[in-house]
């Protein structure tokens, strides 16, 4: 302990020491630290490069993709406009069924009446039987060959019928 200057060259030799090893143990850190720089260096050249036409189609894809989403959403509105015409007609022809159903059912009722009228015997003898026996002569059923000029008995019949008619409304 004598001598300091042993001691004071001795703590800078083992600092020396000490420091050639870290850098010793820093040179392989750092030759990977210039790599990864390379690395990176031409990572960035070749995003330089391709990112720019990469970044325009991504971009036009994208107007793309929004005419895209106006096109489908116009086909959609015209979809439901279609479909609520096709509602409307569907609506519209079942009217005309029903109508057409209460006409057929008309139809045939009328025919069915005609046809029980046409099958029915006595049919047009009735109202003349019902009248009282003084007025029977002047109704006397026309058949195709009378000529409807005999003026004279159609006015006396029609003036038979007004009476009867008359007398019928009063019975009632």
């Amino acid at each position: 302990m004598t001598e300091p200057l042993f001691w004071l060259g001795l703590s800078v030799l083992l600092v020396a020491v000490s420091l050639a090893a870290v850098l010793v143990s820093l040179l392989p850190a750092v030759q990977e630290l210039a790599r990864a720089a390379r690395s990176v260096e031409k990572l960035a050249d070749t995003l330089n490069r391709e990112m720019p036409p990469t970044l325009e189609s991504i971009r036009l894809t994208g107007l793309e993709i929004s005419d895209l989403t106006d096109d489908v959403n116009e086909g959609v509105k015209s979809a439901s406009q279609v479909v609520k015409q096709v509602d409307q007609s569907i609506s519209g022809a079942k009217k005309q069924a029903q109508n057409v159903q209460v006409g057929t059912r008309s139809v045939f009722a009328g025919v069915k009446a005609a046809w029980k009228t046409f099958k029915r015997p006595t049919g047009g003898r009735r109202s003349i039987e019902r009248l009282p026996p003084g007025q029977r002569n002047g109704f006397e059923p026309r058949g195709y060959g009378d000529s409807y000029q005999d003026t004279e008995n159609a006015s006396t019949s029609h003036k038979n019928y007004q009476e009867w008619e008359s007398s019928d409304s009063e019975d009632y």
